[in-house]
């Protein structure tokens, strides 16, 4: 086995020209010291979201949820519809972080609180740093409506989760 040291990446995130919230803030990634094993990374990476500017909360006054998912081009040159589809490298059905068969980009939903902000900190089993399916150099979107995981089964939900419009995004760059 050999030791590979950690690594970081992280990605300022910036809203989509087409979009009326301007939805800033920043998404960083960390996967702790891992060994490589024949060629395959073998650790969870931690995510890291500080995200502001959504708009006001729905009138029942419950958080809202928001589609985030890591896109397959760091390209913004068109805003966040350049990014093209989820990261997918593996032809999977959309489905939820915790799903068995999913895509690599599939990370649910992030959590907007009372002030219009979101601040979480998760760990995520398939995002990695390392290899041929590294997340640097691609994209993270943050949509507009709740990613429904997958289970409500028709063409959009086994695709992209409907989960709307894209209304922020960022390059993923890496950290060390």
């Amino acid at each position: 086995m050999k030791a590979v040291s950690p690594r970081a990446a992280v990605c300022y995130v910036q809203p989509d020209p087409s979009s009326s919230q301007q939805v800033e803030g920043w998404v960083a990634f960390f996967q702790s010291m891992i060994f490589i094993v024949q060629g395959d990374p073998n650790g969870n990476t931690d995510i890291h979201v500080s995200l502001s500017g959504f708009s006001p909360l729905a009138p029942d006054g419950r958080n809202r949820k928001h589609g985030f998912h890591i896109h397959e081009y760091g390209d913004l040159s068109g805003g966040c519809a350049s990014t093209g589809g989820h990261f997918n490298p593996t032809g999977d059905k959309h489905g939820g972080p915790n799903d068995a068969l999913r895509h690599f980009g599939d990370l649910g939903n992030t959590n907007q609180g009372d002030d219009g902000n979101v601040f979480e900190i998760f760990s995520d089993r398939v995002v990695t740093l390392y290899g041929q399916y590294s997340v640097i150099g691609r994209s993270v979107v943050i949509h507009e409506q709740a990613d429904d995981l997958g289970v409500v089964g028709d063409e959009g939900s086994l695709t992209t989760g409907n989960a709307g419009a894209r209304i922020a995004c960022c390059v993923i760059g890496n950290g060390t």
